[in-house]
C-alpha cells in the first residue's frame, strides 16, 4: 500500500485512542488508584491535578516538535516512552510508593503532552481541510472511547481481579495490560501512519527560540484573544470539578453521601449504556458541526454540558440503588460530554488557523487543560467540606459562566 493511499480510517481512530489512553490514565485512573489505596479526596484531587501540569505548559516545547524531526517520529517515539512508564507504574504504584508513582505519572504526562502536539499537527498536515472537518467527529469519538476504555474496561478488570486477588495485585495486572496495549498501538502506527512530511531540516537553537517567540506573539495578537482565552478557560469548568469526584462518589459509602458501588460495577455501568450514548454524542456533534457550522450549534452543545451536572445532583440527592437507573444517568452524562466536547474542539481548530496552526492549536489545548487543572486542585477540598450533594450543586452553578461566555463567543464568530 502506497503512502498516498493509506486511508485515514487506518490511523485516525487509533491515533486519537492512543492520545486519549495515557491522558485518562494520568487524570482518571490515577484518581481511582489513589482513592482505593486510601488517599483522602482533598489530597487525591490536588496531586492528580498537579501531575496534569505538562499539558498546560506544552506550548513551550511545541515549536521543537514542529522543527525537530517529523511529527510521525515524535508520535511513535512518545508512544514507546509511555509504554515503558506505564510498565514501571504497574510495579511501583500499587505497592504504595506514592512519590515514585507521582514521578512516573508526571513523565507519562510529559510524553503524552508531546504526543498530543505531534498527533494534532499530523492530523492537520496529513488531511485536507475538508477531511479535517469530516473526521473531527470520529477523532473526538475515539478520544472519548479511550475515556470509556479507562473508566470502564480498566475499572471492570480491576474490580473483577479484586475478587480473587489483592487490590495491589489487581492494579498491577491491569496496568501491565495497558503497557502491552500501548506497545501494540506503537507497532501498528509504525506501519499505518503515512509518511506525508518532508525530512526535517536542522535549525540552530537561536532560530528555534526566535520561532517560539514569534509563535506566542502571533497567537496573542489574534483578534478577540481575550474572549478566546476566557472561553477556553471557562467552557469546561463544570466538567473540571466533576472529573475528580465521579469515581469516589460511586465508591463512597451511603452514609458519606455516595452510592456504595464496587469497582467492577462502576466499570460495567460506564461500559454499557454509557458507551452507546458517548458514541452517539460524538457522532452527532461532528455531523451537526459539519452540516450547520460551529456558530449555529455552539450554544446547544454548551447546554449539553449541563446534563452531567443535572444527573449527579439527582444521584446525590436520592442515592438510587437501582443499577438500571444509575446506568441511564451515566448514559445521559456521556451524551452531554460527547456533544459538548465537539464544540470545544471545533472552536479551537477555528481559532488556531494560520501559518503556525500546529503550535497555535497546541496553545489552545494547553489553555483548555489549565481550565481543567485549576478547578481540580480545589475540587477535593470543596467536596470534603460540603459533602457530595452540596458539591454537585456548586458544580451546577458553575454552568452559568460557561454558558455566558459561549453566548458571547457565538455572537463574535
Amino acid at each position: 500500500m502506497t503512502e498516498q493511499h493509506k486511508s485515514p480510517w487506518m490511523w485516525v481512530p487509533t491515533l486519537y485512542f492512543a492520545e486519549g489512553v495515557p491522558y485518562f490514565i494520568v487524570t482518571a485512573i490515577s484518581v481511582a488508584l489513589f482513592n482505593q489505596l486510601g488517599m483522602p479526596n482533598a489530597e487525591m484531587a490536588l496531586f492528580t491535578s498537579l501531575i496534569s501540569f505538562p499539558w498546560v505548559i506544552k506550548p513551550i516545547w511545541s515549536p521543537f516538535v514542529d522543527v525537530l524531526r517529523t511529527k510521525r517520529w515524535w508520535i511513535i517515539t512518545m508512544q514507546a516512552v509511555m509504554a515503558i512508564t506505564v510498565f514501571l507504574l504497574a510495579w511501583y504504584a500499587p505497592k504504595g510508593y506514592f512519590t515514585v508513582a507521582l514521578i512516573l505519572f508526571t513523565i507519562t504526562a510529559f510524553a503524552s503532552a508531546t504526543h498530543d502536539i505531534a498527533a494534532d499537527g499530523f492530523y492537520m498536515i496529513a488531511l485536507a481541510e475538508s477531511q479535517q472537518s469530516a473526521f473531527v467527529g470520529l477523532r473526538s469519538t475515539f478520544y472519548r472511547i479511550a475515556n470509556i476504555f479507562c473508566q470502564s474496561v480498566l475499572l471492570m478488570i480491576v474490580g473483577i481481579l479484586e475478587k480473587s486477588q489483592s487490590v495491589s495485585m489487581a492494579w498491577m495486572i491491569t496496568l501491565l495490560g495497558c503497557s502491552l496495549l500501548i506497545t501494540l498501538i506503537t507497532l501498528w502506527h509504525a506501519f499505518a501512519l503515512p509518511k506525508t512530511e518532508q525530512t526535517y531540516e536542522h535549525k540552530s537553537s537561536r532560530l528555534i527560540w526566535n520561532e517560539i517567540g514569534l509563535t506566542f506573539v502571533e497567537f496573542f495578537r489574534k483578534p478577540a484573544i481575550v474572549l478566546a482565552l476566557l472561553f477556553m478557560l471557562l467552557y469546561r469548568l463544570p466538567e473540571a470539578l466533576l472529573l475528580k469526584l465521579c469515581v469516589p462518589f460511586f465508591l463512597a459509602p451511603i452514609e458519606e453521601g455516595g452510592l456504595a458501588l464496587t469497582m467492577d460495577i462502576v466499570g460495567e455501568l460506564y461500559g454499557g449504556f454509557g458507551v452507546v450514548m458517548m458514541l452517539l454524542g460524538g457522532i452527532l456533534g461532528g455531523l451537526a458541526g459539519s452540516k450547520w457550522g460551529l456558530k449555529k450549534v455552539m450554544l446547544w452543545m454548551c447546554l449539553c454540558l449541563t446534563l452531567p451536572c443535572i444527573v449527579y445532583c439527582y444521584m446525590a440527592q436520592y442515592q438510587p440503588d437501582n443499577l438500571w437507573l444509575i446506568a441511564i444517568c451515566i448514559g445521559v452524562e456521556q451524551l452531554g460530554y460527547g456533544l459538548g466536547y465537539t464544540a470545544c474542539m471545533l472552536y479551537m481548530m477555528h481559532f488556531a488557523k494560520g501559518e503556525h496552526k500546529t503550535a497555535h492549536f497546541s496553545i489552545c489545548t494547553a489553555i483548555m487543560y489549565l481550565g481543567l487543572m485549576l478547578p481540580g486542585l480545589i475540587a477535593g477540598y470543596i467536596q470534603q467540606n460540603t459533602g457530595y450533594l452540596a458539591f454537585f450543586w456548586i458544580v451546577m452553578a458553575c454552568c452559568i459562566p460557561s454558558i455566558l461566555i459561549t453566548i458571547i463567543v457565538q455572537h463574535r464568530l
